[in-house]
């Protein structure tokens, strides 16, 4: 089975943590060739307030989610690793619940693989907080690498 499309989902909390997320995706996209999307997801009260820090009205559309996402630093450090690798990318940014959206996207991009990031949680920190990674292994549409960090 050829990999022509992979997805890395970029959180928040991903900064530190990019270079695995990365690594992992590059082990299978490179050797295919295949087009890798950075996706971010912003929460709807997030992008209204990063959108305001910038001075843009959120109802204005003056800034799309695509590029508020490759403002972001936790994008633009995988983009600029994938241009020196010379590896055909696109960054994404939409707007809604994490889990969701990157399973949607993955539906609507036809990717072959999705790779996440997160950190383990103990049993009640799952029921108390919800588990987005735990989410997308259950209703992604293709298999999903998930990439623990500390």
């Amino acid at each position: 089975m050829a990999i022509d499309r992979v997805l890395i989902a970029v959180g928040p909390n991903d900064r530190d943590h990019t270079d695995n997320l990365l690594d992992e995706a590059l082990s299978i996209a490179a050797p295919w060739q295949a087009t890798v999307y950075l996706l971010h997801v912003f929460p709807r009260e997030e992008y209204n307030k990063l959108l305001e820090q910038m001075d843009f009205e959120p109802r204005s559309g003056g800034l799309q989610p695509d590029e508020l996402a490759s403002r972001y630093e936790s994008i633009r450090t995988p983009a600029h690793k994938l241009d020196e690798k010379d590896i055909e990318y696109e960054i994404r940014g939409v707007i809604g619940d994490p889990s969701t959206e990157i399973v949607r996207v993955a539906r609507e991009l036809n990717v072959d693989r999705i790779f996440i990031g997160g950190t383990s949680r103990s049993p009640a920190g799952k029921a108390l907080f919800g588990d987005r990674a735990q989410q997308v292994l259950l209703n992604a549409p293709c298999p999903t690498t998930y990439v623990q960090h500390d």
